[in-house]
């Protein structure tokens, strides 16, 4: 096996094993970042059983009424880890980057986004995957004229690098005032992946061992 796939087993036996319980696992980053495709390589030979995957997109207007409590309904339960790619964390970033979600709206989401997550008895193990201003702005370039990748670029995508700096200042504000946010360098997506399953799996190891 390679470096990744050990990984890979490591995370399955841990996933199966009596002591492990709901988890969520929260990944976000910037557009090209390699949110999907990393659920995709961390998934692959886990049991169908043992997860499942939340996407978050632009919002419909019932739920930007109600955004906690519509994400209060994707929450894990049982012996389950849940991947959102892109999560709640939408509402301080990219909603805001655009001007889906208010002031007001955004104020409040910070204000009560901790006490909100300290309510569900789960794990939380929150990844930004960090890549650099060049870094998108090279993916964005193979992404717009790849012939298999094209049809993912968006104009939300095209507008990217206009507010690259300040998705830095939104995303500095939510990983310094809440909580169990991890940063993995993903400028090389391969390295990137193997560095957030091998941290995965290390928190996952320690909470099981706390718990037996």
């Amino acid at each position: 096996m390679n470096q990744l796939q050990t990984q890979q087993a490591r995370l399955n036996q841990l996933v199966m094993s009596d002591n492990f319980g709901p988890t969520a696992l929260v990944l976000e980053g910037r557009d090209t970042a390699g949110k999907s495709s990393t659920i995709r390589e961390v998934t692959h030979y886990l049991p169908v059983d043992k997860f499942s995957v939340q996407l978050s997109s632009k919002p419909s207007e019932a739920t930007m009424k109600n955004w906690l409590g519509y994400w209060a309904t994707k929450m894990p339960t049982g012996k389950q880890i849940v991947f959102y790619d892109r999560s709640w964390y939408s509402r301080a970033m990219v909603q805001k980057i655009n001007g889906w979600c208010t002031d007001d709206q955004y104020a409040e989401f910070m204000q009560h986004v901790n006490d909100w997550e300290a309510s569900f008895p789960v794990k939380k193990i929150k990844f930004w995957l960090s890549i650099s201003e060049e870094e998108q702005g090279n993916r964005l370039a193979e992404r717009k004229y790849s012939p298999l990748k094209f049809w993912k670029l968006s104009p939300n995508d095209e507008r990217a690098l206009s507010y690259y700096d300040e998705m830095t200042l939104l995303k500095e504000r939510v990983l310094t005032t809440t909580k169990n946010w991890y940063t993995i360098d993903y400028n090389n997506k391969a390295e990137g992946r193997l560095a957030l399953i091998t941290k995965l799996c290390d928190i996952l190891e320690t909470n099981s061992e706390k718990s037996s």
